[in-house]
């Protein structure tokens, strides 16, 4: 897969949709992070930075891998990663309409996401969930390794298609 090198696109192939990226990080033994929201009170994980999900709106003229790069420093605490692969697509969501007009100022009707696969090569120890990268306030209050293959059932059903998707593109990366 093909590394984008060029700044996020001001027009992605989604229009109204917020654009984002995503970054599923691959542990040496073939797990993927998985974190669990720290705003929600389900027991549930759900994949964040991808894994795990580190996904927020990379900022206009920032390369989509740099903005994955930078959102898993500020939301894990980590830098010790290689590229393994690139989705080949931009990845979109609906918001579910009883949210679309609160969501981000009623500006976007979802998102679209750039993902990247990610293997982790550092210790354990330098994921900090609690106390991430960049000063920022932490999205997590746990995590885990766990199947690539349960990602999409951690998720919230109406971001499961991408979920799917994501597993789909990086599957054949992460098997043998």
């Amino acid at each position: 897969m093909a590394m984008i090198c060029g700044p996020l696109p001001s027009r992605t192939p989604h229009e109204g949709y917020r654009a984002c990226v995503g970054a599923l990080l691959v542990a040496p033994s073939g797990g993927v992070f998985v974190g669990r929201r720290r705003d929600k009170k389900s027991a549930s994980m759900s994949r964040r930075a991808m894994n795990g999900r580190c996904r927020r709106a990379a900022s206009t003229g920032e390369a989509p891998y740099a903005a994955a790069l930078r959102e898993l420093y500020e939301e894990t605490n980590i830098r010790s990663v290689a590229l393994i692969g690139e989705a080949p697509a931009w990845f979109a969501y609906d918001l579910p309409d009883d949210v679309a007009g609160q969501a981000w100022g009623g500006k976007f009707r979802g998102q679209t996401q750039k993902w990247f696969a990610l293997r982790f090569s550092g210790e354990e120890a330098e994921i900090d969930v609690l106390r991430p990268g960049g000063a920022h306030k932490p999205e997590f209050d746990a995590w885990r390794w766990a199947r690539l293959s349960e990602l999409p059932d951690l998720i919230i059903p109406f971001k499961r298609p991408v979920y799917e998707r994501v597993v789909e593109a990086f599957a054949p990366l992460l098997e043998g």
